[in-house]
Order: C-alpha cells, then structure tokens, then sequence
C-alpha cells in the first residue's frame, strides 16, 4: 500500500480507502442485497483490510449507513483507535442539525471522528450550507471545541466542490468518479484553486457496476491517476478487498474512447464523461439524465429506469422547444444532446406506457 497527503490536514492516507456500505446490516436503502454481515463478519473484514494496509475508513450518520458507524467503531477500539483514519457524513445543511449530527455520530462510534462531511451537497441547499450560521460553520465550530479535527465537504456536483475548494473552512473534499465518468476528475487536473485540499474519491466501481467489463486494477489505478489523496471503495469481503488494495499502479489506462468501444459491444453508450459544463437554462441535469441511461445497460436497470420516469417526459418537452439550445456547445464530446434525450424519453416511455405521455 502507498500514501498520499491529504491535502494540508498533515496526515497520511493509504491510495485504498474502506468505504463501509457494504459491512452494514438491516433494512436500509442502500444496503445491496448480497451483504447483510454480522459485526463479528464486519470487523474481521476491516481488519483484513487493515492488515494490508488500509488507515482510512469512511462511513455515514445512522439510519443512512445502518450500523455502519456502531460496526466501525468496535473495529477502532479492537485494532487501536489511535491507527485509523475515521471519516463521517451526515446529510443535514442547517447548522444547528448538523452541530447534532455530530455529536451522535460521537455516540454511534464511541470515539470522534477525524473528519466529518456535510453529506450529498446539492444546489437545492448550497446557499444553507455555505451561509453564516450553516453546516460548515456548525463543522468549524465542533473543530475548534476539538469533536473533530478536519471538516469535510461531499458532493456529487463539481460546482458545489469548487466552492468547497475555494472556503477556507473546508479541509476535505469527496467527489465522485470511475474510468467512464472521469469529468469531474479531469476537471479537478486542471483547476489549480483544488491544490492544497485533501481530496477522496468515491463511485469507483460506478455503483458496482462497472468490474464486469473491467479488471478492478484498471479501475482503481484509473482513478488514482489523477491529484487525488484516495480512492474510497465500498468492501464486503476479503476477497474484494484483496482485488482492491493490490493493485500495481503502473499499467497502461484505456482512454474514454476506448472505454466507450468495450461498452459498446453491449450497447450504445451515451459518450458522457459527466463534465458537467453541460448548463441547461431550465434546469435539466442533462449529465444525470446520461448517467441513468448508461446505468441501466450497465446493470442497474430498475433503479435508473424508476430515477428517468421522474422527470423524462418535461426535459424532453423543454428540449423540444429550446430555441437557443446552449448545451451543444458547451459539451466537449459533441453529443447531440436534444436528439439523446427524446431517445431516453422514448425508451422510458415503452416500460411504462399510460403513465409517461409525449412532451
């Protein structure tokens, strides 16, 4: 295993992170049906990891991640807590929720967090966190009285981490990115004002999906090839974790091209990076609207099937009568994206005929 800086907290990172999705246990929305362990189970996977080297361990508030945090923090206390890395998450923005969140993540791990993140920062809520008084004024704050020692920031929206990375009061940043969706992280290469901020690194796999078509070396070191501090991976077993923190870092990396020709022996792929500088003037997440399409080929096929039916039928109305139509010069791969939205649209439509009427 190698280290990495994070950022300028002055600690040290292994390249593999633990994520523990996987290890929790119970009736929960994000647990994948093939993982339900026990915390016997849970902590001796954890250790597995431990002992190749794994310091960093990343984890959310219960209900979110079930007993992921009660799981966690029995291994702390059994390996040492002082030779671990603890990162949490909660997805509360006001400040007064989030100073709480904390305090029973506290109760949840019996020790404190090293670094604790505002949770899935959108743009519904960026101005409630951002503003005096918000959930990072609330982090800061639980720093100082010494609760945790790094403040975090997660977000799946490049945006929203660019003015994280830009916020003195941010030490951490966690995004999201794999050998498809490499946008975000090509972006973060080239923007200096990211220089300085610890930075993890999670949808490695892209939801599990993507080691059926490639080696789980490839995707890992793809990702590590970026100015990042560590790649966070979801584990539920020794055997995963093996495949993930023994991987030789020096190997050759397909490009999107060539990612895009093995995906498309399955299907036809919308060549979206996730860049997100695709803006559309009434509001459609067009890169999103991408992703689900992909995912649902690549696997994920009800999940992202109910996520199009949402909003589907107004993004391809709104398409349809788009006269200035800004996003086909904003996207660097070209995409036709009105044309791609109707077939997404006429897609989701032959599944639930009745339901999804023409825009």
């Amino acid at each position: 295993m190698h280290y990495r800086k994070l950022g300028r907290t002055g600690l040290l990172v292994s390249e593999v992170s633990f994520g523990t999705i996987p290890i929790l246990q119970g009736s929960v929305p994000v647990l994948p049906a093939y993982f339900n362990l026990s915390e016997e189970q849970a902590v001796e996977v954890m250790k597995h990891a431990f002992r190749l080297g794994c310091n960093l361990y990343d984890t959310a508030i219960f209900p979110e991640y079930g007993d992921a945090e009660q799981k966690l923090g029995v291994f702390a206390a059994k390996i040492g807590r002082e030779r671990i890395i603890i990162s949490d998450k909660a997805r509360f923005f006001d400040g007064n929720a989030m100073y709480m969140a904390v305090l029973a993540s506290c109760e949840y791990l019996k020790t404190c967090p090293d670094i604790y993140f505002v949770h899935q920062a959108d743009f519904e809520h960026e101005e409630e966190i951002f503003k005096q008084g918000g959930a990072l004024d609330a982090l800061c704050e639980l720093k100082e009285e010494g609760k945790i020692r790094f403040t975090g920031l997660a977000s799946h929206y490049y945006d929203i981490l660019l003015r994280g990375a830009m916020d003195s009061r941010v030490d951490v940043l966690q995004g999201s990115g794999n050998l498809l969706e490499r946008g975000m992280l090509e972006r973060i290469r080239k923007e200096p004002r990211f220089r300085g901020k610890g930075i993890l690194i999670n949808k490695v796999y892209a939801a599990g999906i993507l080691p059926r078509f490639f080696p789980v070396k490839t995707l890992v070191a793809s990702v590590l090839s970026y100015p990042i501090s560590s790649a966070l991976i979801g584990l539920g077993t020794k055997e995963q974790t093996d495949e993930a923190m023994q991987c030789p870092l020096s190997l050759s990396l397909p490009s999107f091209s060539q990612v895009l020709s093995r995906l498309e022996k399955e299907f036809r792929p919308i060549p979206c990076s996730r860049c997100q500088q695709c803006l559309c003037p009434y509001g459609t997440e067009i890169h999103t609207l991408f992703r689900q399409y992909n995912y649902y080929f690549l696997g994920k096929d009800y999940w992202a099937l109910r996520k199009l039916s949402l909003g589907i039928a107004q993004s391809a109305r709104l398409c349809r009568f788009c006269k200035d139509m800004p996003c086909l010069s904003m996207c660097p791969e070209k995409i036709r994206i009105p044309d791609e939205i109707v077939r997404i649209f006429q897609m989701v439509k032959t599944f639930y005929p009745g339901k999804i009427h023409e825009p």
